[in-house]
């Protein structure tokens, strides 16, 4: 894999020897508070991982698919959130409407 796929290694069981039904599905009840969409990473040893995932709309993805132009924008928010601010006077006649 490209990149490390576990962001906190604080693991705690959630449930104790889950079994899967006739069709091998296994229910996850609480440990999917919050959560409702997963990626799934296996090994070789049959080990599981769910990693949540959240959508983002396609017009969006553009800021994602770029390191650069993220990193941007991370840094302008650690700017934003320090204090580091600039007033640039009023900007309402460039809106639309």
């Amino acid at each position: 894999m490209a990149s490390a796929v576990i962001k906190n290694t604080d693991f705690r069981l959630v449930t104790e020897f889950a079994r899967t039904d006739a069709k091998k599905r296994l229910s996850l009840g609480e440990a999917l508070v919050g959560s409702s969409a997963f990626n799934v990473y296996r090994n070789a040893v049959g080990q599981l991982f769910l990693d949540p995932v959240k959508a983002i709309p396609a017009d969006e993805a553009w800021l994602f698919e770029s390191p650069a132009k993220l990193a941007s924008v991370r840094r302008g928010f650690e700017q934003a959130d320090s204090g580091e601010t600039h007033n640039m006077g009023d900007f309402s006649k460039h809106a639309k409407g």
